[in-house]
């Protein structure tokens, strides 16, 4: 069934829902964690946190947790983590916690789960308006199902060139969403590389065809100007020819991740989003739908190879 869509709700129900942090407003600023700790791998950061547990995933091993500001690294926010080593059985919501939060160049986990008195824990803090209210003004858009022909948008690029949907016609497109002050690896940085690898993978495929290209889409269009994108793309040694990294009018944004099932709004001073990754094939049709963050890198080269083919 289809879905009109006239004002978004800064938060959406039913969906499960990550969160990245941007700017940390002085008023909700917490006590401070401790510095990383020193570990014998240098690409390996710890940090102790403090934080009050929202909800307990049915896997056993995801955590939600509102947890406190991470100095140097992240704002306080809220964030599904994955706990290792540790039997969630023994918490539940509502619980305030301190663990440890490890982090590498590509992933992050949490584990040394504690409860810690109410008294002495860390509150999570108040919740201030977004910046821009509690409703988004987008145009008028049908959430689409596969098949379902993708409009043709207007947006800007990592160079400042303006640029249409329809620039793509005849191409296999994959299209993702982050913000480039999203630090935690398991999320938009691992949206990028997983764009990064299928890239490199579609280049040395005997089997993939050359009509193929990837588009990411800040959905923080007041932090990410196109400078700013052009260097977050270098971190991950992109081929432009292949690969464009896009802002554009928050109205642009907004009508497409709502049509392509991407939500995402300003939260206390944080950027709270879902992941979605999406295949449209070359006549703009909406083919892949990859939900989360969990999909191998070979399902997306493989569905980027169908697409290039269809007809």
């Amino acid at each position: 069934m289809r879905q009109f869509v006239r004002f978004s709700l800064s938060c959406l129900l039913g969906i499960t829902l990550v969160s990245c942090g941007q700017e940390n407003d002085p008023k909700e600023s917490l006590p401070k964690t401790e510095e990383p700790i020193a570990a014998a791998n240098t690409n390996l950061q710890i940090f102790q946190v403090r934080g009050e547990i929202k909800e307990i995933k049915p896997d056993g091993k995801t955590v939600r947790i509102q947890h406190e500001e991470i100095p140097d690294y992240m704002a306080a926010m809220t964030m599904n983590l994955e706990a290792r080593d540790t039997d969630l059985s023994a918490f539940k919501p509502g619980d305030y916690i301190s663990f440890r939060m490890l982090v590498t160049e590509d992933d992050g986990w949490i584990d040394q789960l504690q409860k810690v008195d109410a008294a002495s824990a860390v509150k999570p803090p108040t919740e201030l308006p977004s910046r821009r209210g509690s409703f988004r003004l987008s145009r008028d858009v049908e959430v689409l199902d596969v098949g379902d022909v993708l409009p043709d948008y207007s947006f800007t690029n990592q160079f400042g060139k303006t640029f249409k949907m329809s620039d793509f016609k005849g191409k296999a497109l994959a299209i993702n969403f982050i913000f480039t002050k999203c630090p935690f690896p398991t999320y938009c940085p691992r949206m990028a590389q997983n764009f990064s690898q299928a890239l490199k993978q579609l280049k040395q495929s005997k089997d993939a065809r050359t009509n193929w290209h990837f588009l990411t889409i800040t959905i923080d269009p007041e932090t990410d100007t196109p400078a700013v994108l052009e260097g977050y793309a270098k971190t991950y040694n992109y081929d432009p020819q292949r690969w464009t990294f896009a802002t554009g009018d928050l109205v642009e944004i907004t009508a497409i991740t709502e049509q392509l099932g991407q939500t995402f709004w300003r939260e206390g001073g944080t950027i709270n989003h879902n992941l979605r990754t999406v295949v449209i094939d070359g006549e703009g049709r909406l083919q892949t739908i990859l939900p989360s963050n969990e999909w191998p890198v070979e399902e997306l080269v493989k569905a980027m190879i169908s697409a290039a083919s269809a007809k």
